[in-house]
């Protein structure tokens, strides 16, 4: 049961799609519609999975990540996933789920902090160098490097931070709006059909934001592998 505008990120609301099998399950949807070679016919459904996969494929094979194995299609399948799940969380009493840190996060740091580590074994003194911009003065030195490991450091919570402040501001107002919506429909036909009108449009609005913060998403951790040693 829904008491206030943030029970709808309480995962333990226990309503439709709140259990976390439900979530694996969606996601090995994703995986499965990834190969469009499951597909027979050229179906609308392929074509719009189609376009979405060149989308966030033509931005990977720009960077250096089309050069490391197996990034693409993890970055693709992780796009369809977070669109997924982005959309998934619209449907009223959804619990959502890219919402939550844990989620988020779990997300964002195992491909950070892969990047990293392959960066680091596969040349140590390039990735201890990358921590210096080239011409800085020598007195900088000290402070640059410390500010340019922090910067690399804190960018894994940045990335999840983006996501969720996105994607549950847009929940909120959404819930907001629908709840003067409710209470308006005692108090006049015009303030029924402006807030409607209002909840109408934001909806589609979020949808767009659904798929951008999936696109923004992906697009940095794609823009963080040119740091990759070449």
């Amino acid at each position: 049961m829904l008491v206030d505008i943030f029970s709808t990120f309480d995962d333990h609301n226990q309503v439709f799609m709140s259990f976390y099998i439900l979530l694996w399950m969606l996601s090995l949807m994703t995986i499965l519609l990834f190969s469009s070679t499951l597909w027979l016919t050229n179906t609308s459904w392929v074509m719009v999975m189609n376009m979405l996969k060149s989308v966030i494929s033509g931005q990977i094979f720009r960077s250096f990540g089309f050069y490391l194995g197996g990034f693409v299609n993890l970055i693709v399948s992780l796009f369809l996933f977070l669109i997924l799940m982005n959309l998934s969380g619209l449907v009223p009493y959804v619990f959502s789920s890219t919402s939550h840190l844990v989620v988020s996060f779990s997300l964002g740091f195992p491909m950070w902090f892969a990047l990293i580590l392959s960066s680091f074994l596969y040349n140590t003194k390039f990735f201890i160098a990358m921590l210096l911009p080239m011409g800085a003065p020598s007195v900088l030195n000290p402070f640059l490097i410390i500010v340019e490991t922090v910067s690399i450091n804190v960018r894994s919570i940045t990335l999840s931070i983006r996501l969720i402040a996105n994607m549950s501001a847009g929940h909120i107002v959404l819930t907001l709006v629908g709840n003067y919506l409710m209470a308006s429909i005692f108090s006049g036909v015009f303030s029924v059909i402006m807030l409607m009108f209002i909840q109408v449009a934001y909806t589609i609005f979020e949808f767009g934001i659904s798929l951008i913060q999936a696109y923004i998403f992906c697009l940095l951790i794609t823009l963080y592998s040119d740091d990759h040693p070449h």
